[in-house]
């Protein structure tokens, strides 16, 4: 009785939170500028991108001490991606909105070594037509991990393996291309599937935070 008496005063230890800015959070929503996305979107390879989005999962990469990527994954099978040098609002550099396109499962090692040394980096990509040109110097594609926590409190970690590609499409506006090689450990067995989504940049007018 007495250890049952002294597990109820245990305090319990506190939730780790995902990380906000910008207003954005976990279970929050955001409304995206309609006059902006009608100018835009008919030159993007997304099209139909909801109005109003729900927050459901937040991605964070730790790039180093002070630079992160916040990814905030939403109802509309996308995710907007901040880049952040620091801990607050003013420490934002960069906004951006993805869409994922296509996710191709990885079966074998072989194919994972082969993804990773001949098909994640490349000169450029071909998409729909459209040629986008590698944007970072690397020969090898850049490793990051992410933590992504979720609504019913729970996380998990997947090592990504990534390469950006860009393309321009007038008036001084580009549209992204992200390819990552993606490697998750469930119940020790390693599974992989290489990733590839689209995005284009948001400013602070193009986008409202709701809830």
């Amino acid at each position: 009785m007495f250890d049952w008496f002294k597990k109820k005063l245990t305090p319990e230890e506190p939730k780790i939170q995902a990380p906000e800015v910008l207003g954005l959070r976990l279970g929050g929503a955001v409304e995206l500028d309609d006059l902006r996305l009608k100018l835009i979107e008919p030159d993007l390879i997304i099209e139909g991108a909801a109005r109003t989005q729900l927050i459901q999962a937040v991605g964070v990469v730790n790039l180093d001490e002070q630079t992160r990527l916040l990814r905030y994954y939403t109802d509309d099978d996308g995710f907007i991606q901040v880049l952040q040098h620091g801990r607050s609002d003013a420490d934002v550099s960069e906004v951006k909105l993805y869409y994922f396109y296509h996710t191709k499962p990885i079966d074998t090692q072989a194919q994972w070594n082969d993804a990773l040394n001949h098909h994640i980096v490349q000169d450029s990509k071909e998409l729909e037509g459209h040629h986008f040109d590698k944007v970072w110097e690397n020969e090898r594609p850049v490793a990051m991990t992410e933590k992504t926590y979720l609504s019913d409190g729970t996380s998990s970690e997947t090592d990504q393996f990534v390469m950006i590609y860009e393309r321009e499409l007038g008036n001084d506006q580009f549209e992204s291309m992200m390819i990552a090689g993606e490697e998750k450990f469930v119940k020790d067995r390693a599974e992989w599937c290489v990733v590839t989504s689209t995005g284009f940049p948001l400013t602070p007018t193009d986008f409202t935070v709701i809830g």
